[in-house]
Formats: structure tokens, sequence, C-alpha cells
């Protein structure tokens, strides 16, 4: 059968996970909201500790973890706190207590690597399906609140004049990042997430005109990285999940000439 190859089964995971963050990597951008996107991927590792200990799947385990530094970031963000400091604090805390936290666990060896930067080559079909099922939940979400985020995206004052609670689209936006960020942690690692939230809806910015075009282009151009990045991987042998960015990083560097290169 066809998911019977593993190069089939990574190129999907990288697919599914390309096409939810995009998207949403477009909101990362307009947002900047980079940084958020590490503090919530270096919680995981924390996460994977704790379902390690606890003998939970690890997905369970990442996402409960990163929807709690999502809650938290939020939270303390409403408060007055300053985000920039808070995110570097909290995503430094989290990955450090992680790793320290992996170290004590008795009897349990782990590839940290494998979650560091990805592991897309081990990936089974529960595990397409996993992921393909939180970039639909997170794809959907999207497209129902679409309108309503990109106006308090715009300016708080101009969505409270159209009776949108930017507090509460902010909250739909921090957990579907930290759904992303759960279930990318087996393509692309905890290291390397934010790059693929980022990267390809940095690029899709230099030659799109309206909102709508720039997150369908960055799901592309993610897409076109996840596929480009399992093949280059596969023919030169080299790390997927770290392959991956690198073709994104490529687009990114041939979108900015050609929008240089085009006055």
């Amino acid at each position: 059968m066809l998911l019977d190859s593993f190069l089939i089964r990574a190129a999907l995971a990288g697919l599914g996970v390309a096409l939810a963050a995009g998207p949403l990597g477009c909101f990362v951008v307009w947002r900047r909201m980079a940084y958020f996107g590490d503090a919530t991927a270096h919680a995981t590792i924390l996460g994977v500790a704790l379902a390690l200990a606890l003998e939970v799947p690890i997905l369970a385990g990442a996402l409960v973890v990163a929807l709690a530094m999502a809650l938290a970031i939020w939270w303390l963000s409403g408060r007055g706190e300053a985000t920039d400091t808070l995110l570097g604090v909290m995503a430094h805390s989290a990955l450090a207590f992680g790793l320290v936290a992996v170290a004590f666990l008795p009897g349990v060896r782990i590839d940290l690597m494998a979650y560091l930067f990805g592991d897309i080559l081990s990936v089974g079909r529960i595990d397409l399906l996993v992921i393909w099922g939180g970039a639909a939940l997170v794809t959907a979400l999207l497209a129902w609140r679409w309108q309503r985020l990109l106006t308090s995206t715009l300016g708080a004052d101009l969505a409270h004049a159209a009776g949108i609670d930017p507090r509460r689209e902010q909250l739909i936006l921090t957990l579907s990042l930290a759904v992303v960020v759960a279930v990318a942690i087996k393509v692309v690692g905890v290291l390397l997430i934010a790059a693929l939230l980022l990267i390809p809806a940095a690029a899709a910015r230099r030659f799109v005109r309206t909102p709508e075009t720039m997150a369908l282009a960055a799901a592309g151009l993610g897409g076109v990285a996840a596929l480009g990045g399992v093949w280059a991987s596969w023919a030169w042998d080299t790390p997927t999940g770290p392959t991956i960015v690198c073709i994104a990083a490529l687009i990114f560097a041939a979108a900015t000439a050609v929008r240089r290169g085009g006055g």
C-alpha cells in the first residue's frame, strides 16, 4: 500500500504540518510573535519528560504542556508584563527544566536529538492521523475566526469598535499555535518548528497583496519546503528536519531576490 513507504509517510507528515503552519505563521509575522513559537516549542521538551515519567503518549504530554505555556503567556501578557522578556525567560527555563527532567528519569533512554530536531522518517500511520487531525482542526478554526483575527491584529481599538474582544482572539491564536507545535514535534523538532512557522510566511509576504493570498502562499511554500526537504534528505543523506528548514530558507532568499530584482 501507499502508506507502507516511510518516504510517503514522511512527505505527508511534512505537508500536513506545513499546511497548518503557513496560515498560522502569517499571524506570527503580522503580530511579531516569532519568539512565542520558540517559547511554546521549548516547553514541549518538559512535556516529553512528563509523558515518559507518567507513561502516557508523548503527544499528550507535549500538548498539555504547550497549551499550559500558551495560557500562561496569554495571561501574563494581559497583566502588562514585557512580552519579549517574558517569552525569553519562559522559553529557556522550560527547555532547561525539560532537559534536566529527562536526565532524572530512571531506566529511560531517550534520543533527545529526535525531539530537538525532529525524526520525520519514523512517522507512522497513527502519527499521520494525529498530524492531519491537528492540522485540520487548526485550519478550520482559522477559517472560522479569520475576519475577527485579522481585525484584532490590525489594532485593539478597531477590534473593540467592531464588537470584537481582542484578548479572546489572541487566546484562540495562542492555543492554535500550541496545537501546531505539539503535533509538529516529530516532524521538525522543538528547535525548528518556529522556523517553519516564520519562514514560509515571511517569504510569502514578499510578493502578495492581501492577507488571504499571503496565507495560501505561505501554506504552499511551506508544503514545497517540506516535500523538497524530505527528497533532499533522502537524496543526500542529511537530517530531514533541518533540511526542510534549509529549503524554506532558500525559498525565502529567492523570494527576497526576486522582489528586489523587480523593484
